[in-house]
């Protein structure tokens, strides 16, 4: 059983205060005595007697006959002694019963029974043994204490040391903070009943860094559930284990369990253990490292494994085809720094096929269904980036654009020799490779590139309030495989809003041989701001304490020559993908490299932002960015105008937002576009939001009106639910829906959850109980619940 946390008794009053019998031992090796204030009342104690007159007339007579013998002290530190009993010094020892307190240096010791060998300097406690150091506690039936190794040795122990509590056989605490533990209990519960603990034959602690235990097993209350030869345990890092029971339709009952531990002080490792009724049972090791140069390093590794008893199992409306029963997903992440300016990554993953993160890692599915790989290196420097990548096709079941390899150099915006010309430039060289997914029908295709870009501005401010940025520049592509467009039928798009020269992947190719395009470019930004403030704008209910009102007007107009050649011809690596917001217009923030075609594009907008202060700083109280696009030439909107956008946010309280990201199309065709998101909480427990996001006509994507709302309400300290609805009105679908009960249990979190999806008419139920311990000390619990990727975050 391990201790409660314990409080440390009142401190001892100065001296020249009431006390009984009390003796100290001088530097010199002789006793000395003054009144204290007596400890009896500090010290719970059934047995206190107020010593006799007679009592203290005998100490002096002792002390007196201790005059003629030799006793050493450690220097500068006199060792205090009170009892309530009998006190009297014997052979160079001082003996003390009853409510005695010993203080030396900044050790106290309260006990029934204290010896202090003036010999060996070492202080022997029995009976109630309390031993206080700064800010460590030790109960115990028997201890020791050296004042000179300031060793502690104590039997039948139990000690407090925040986050964490031992009870032990044997205990030996050492000067430099290392403590040895002898069949003894570890816990971080703060509770005379923990709700876990480690049992261990030996542990080492190492106070603030780390414990190693050997021989140990691990314990929820009274049972035994997992055992190690050898563990470590940092103190600075989380320990964490749960245990979460839970039911997919496609998984049918499961229980998913992963613990969380550190391995050394840069390695920290997870183990998955899982079984689906469904699916069957499943492993995984994940590890975590930091190495190199003060631990700026970083290497993951995420592993699972699942011999998979019904693959064939899918929830969705989507068909898929044969999938074998083993499966799995090995990732690795890694940044290595060599230098200061010269650093590495990798991001690898290996699947064992298409749907297996649909499957069990369903919540990292839903943000990148097609994991990356890609090793690359980058020196960087205050006026150059040099890089040089390897991306491939790792899966191919994914289609892949392979860069074997890519080297970039890449100028930022520098000036010219300390003029006010600035340069900016990028030039590079890739072998590519169009890998399609296996099975797709479609054509593979390759070239080598290079691509050198370079574009000169003059950056300016006139009349002291007008901002003009002209630039002028120039870019040669070289490729040495292109499309013979000659032998290539294809009919082009007829909306305004798809490019002529997208040719379908499923066309035929037809290669001809290779090309050089050149293109010019030119164009100016300008903008200026005008502002004025209203200092009697208050307003404790709109959050207002002063107003100014900025505007700022901008425009871009951007030039690009015609390149010579239908960009239909071009081996498409770097394109145009599907998107609803505007393109950028400059360069080289125009990335689809074998897109470009002939452009005189003219940007226009204004942006709006009323401004207060707030917890002494300045805030964006309201903003509105307003901007379109006139198309004198525009390859990728045929329409002579863009949509009209606006961006609206609006903050009048730090507990309420809202914003809407929309686009009409007010001048002329097009589609239309708005996004709505309001965040409030009301009162400090409860958290509401609610979004709409609504698209119409557009060729790329499906209409939509999907409405999502949501909230968590913090009951009490303990209890809180929180609930998460999706509803799609253009199909009268409710996709999804969310509840969650959380429950605070000390040292575990609770949590309780259902979830129902409709997956265009497909349903799939999942419910999920979650117990995850806290860790050494805290441990962050994630509020969000999704049964699809319990514990596989």
């Amino acid at each position: 059983m391990s201790p409660g946390r314990l409080t440390r008794p009142p401190p001892r009053l100065r001296r020249g205060e009431q006390s009984e019998a009390t003796a100290e031992i001088s530097e010199d090796g002789r006793p000395a005595f003054w009144p204290l204030q007596p400890f009896a009342s500090a010290i719970p104690s059934g047995r206190v007697m107020r010593t006799q007159i007679a009592v203290f007339f005998s100490l002096l007579f002792a002390v007196a006959r201790s005059n003629a013998v030799d006793i050493e002290t450690p220097k500068n530190q006199p060792v205090e002694i009170t009892s309530t009993g009998e006190t009297r010094y014997e052979d160079g020892v001082a003996i003390a019963r009853d409510n005695v307190a010993i203080h030396v240096g900044d050790t106290d010791i309260y006990a029934d029974l204290a010896r202090y060998d003036s010999q060996r300097h070492e202080i022997s406690a029995e009976g109630h043994v309390r031993i206080y150091r700064e800010d460590k506690f030790y109960l115990a039936e028997h201890g020791t204490y050296n004042l000179d190794t300031k060793e502690i040795h104590a039997e039948t122990v139990r000690s407090s040391s925040d986050p964490y509590f031992v009870n032990a056989e044997k205990f030996v605490n050492f000067s430099d903070g290392r403590s040895v533990v002898e069949n003894g209990d570890f816990t971080t519960a703060d509770s005379a009943n923990p709700d876990f603990h480690f049992h261990a034959h030996k542990v080492r602690i190492y106070e603030n860094d780390r414990v190693v235990f050997q021989n140990v097993t691990f314990y929820i209350g009274k049972v035994p559930v997992f055992w190690w030869p050898y563990l470590y345990q940092s103190l600075n890092d989380a320990f964490s284990f749960s245990i979460s029971p839970a039911y997919l339709s496609s998984w049918g009952p499961s229980l998913l369990s992963q613990i969380t531990f550190p391995i050394t002080d840069q390695i920290k490792g997870r183990v998955r253990l899982d079984y689906r009724a469904r699916r069957g049972a499943a492993i995984g090791f994940d590890a975590e490292m930091n190495y190199g140069k003060n631990d700026t390093s970083y290497f993951n590794l995420r592993t699972y494994f699942i011999d998979d008893q019904n693959p064939e199992l899918n929830q969705t409306s989507v068909p898929r085809g044969n999938i074998g029963s083993a499966r799995y997903r090995v990732t690795v992440e890694d940044r290595t720094n060599f230098t200061s300016d010269i650093y590495g990554i990798a991001d690898i993953t290996k699947l064992s096929d298409a749907y297996v993160m649909e499957d069990f890692y369903q919540s990292e599915f839903r943000i990148n269904p097609v994991p990356d790989n890609v090793v690359a290196i980058t020196k960087t420097n205050p006026i150059y980036t040099l890089t040089a990548i390897a991306r491939f096709q790792a899966n191919s079941f994914f289609q892949q654009t392979e860069r074997l390899p890519e080297v970039v150099l890449d100028i930022p915006r520098t000036p010219i020799f300390g003029s006010p010309i600035f340069y900016q430039g990028e030039t590079g060289i890739a072998d590519l490779h169009r890998n399609f997914a296996s099975g797709s029908g479609f054509e593979d295709y390759e070239s080598w590139r290079v691509d050198t870009f370079h574009q000169f501005l003059y950056p300016n401010t006139y009349f002291g309030w007008l901002s003009i940025v002209p630039r002028a520049g120039f870019r040669a592509t070289y490729y040495n495989q292109t499309r013979d467009l000659g032998k290539t039928l294809f009919t082009p798009s007829g909306d305004p809003l798809v490019p002529t020269f997208i040719v379908p992947d499923d066309t035929p190719l037809h290669l001809d041989g290779d090309t050089t395009r050149t293109v010019f470019n030119a164009g100016v930004e300008a903008s200026f701001k005008i502002s004025r403030a209203w200092e009697q704008a208050q307003s404790s209910a709109l959050g207002l304490d002063g107003l100014r009102h900025v505007i700022q007007p901008f425009t871009n107009f951007s030039w690009v020559s015609d390149p010579g050649l239908n960009p239909a011809e071009i081996l498409q690596f770097d394109r145009i993908e599907p998107t609803t917001k505007l393109r950028p217009i400059d360069f080289p923030e125009f990335t689809s490299i074998d897109s470009i075609d002939r452009w005189t594009i003219w940007r226009v907008g204004v942006r709006n932002r009323l401004e207060t202060r707030r917890d002494d700083s300045n805030i964006t109280w309201f903003e509105l960015d307003t901007y379109f696009d006139v198309n004198f030439k525009n390859p990728y909107d045929r329409t002579s105008y863009s949509n009209l956008f606006n961006t609206v946010r609006f903050n009048p309280l730090p507990w309420a937002s809202f914003a809407v990201d929309s686009q009409v199309p007010a001048f002329d065709k097009g589609f239309t576009e708005v996004n709505t998101n309001v965040t409030v909480q009301p009162i400090s427990n409860l958290q509401l939001n609610f979004g709409h996001r609504f698209l119409n006509d557009n060729p790329f994507f499906l209409n939509s009106s999907l409405f999502t709302f949501g909230g968590y309400y913090r009951i009490n300290d303990n209890w809180g639910v929180a609930v998460q609805e999706q509803y799609e009105a253009t199909s009268g679908l409710l996709e999804q829906q969310r509840y969650a009960v959380y429950r605070d249990l000390s040292s575990w979190v609770a949590s309780l959850g259902a979830i129902v999806r409709n997956n265009n008419g497909v349903n799939e139920y999942g419910v999920l109980l979650t117990f995850t311990l806290k860790a050494f000390p805290k441990f962050g619990f994630d509020l969000n619940f999704d049964p699809g990727g319990a514990g596989q975050n």
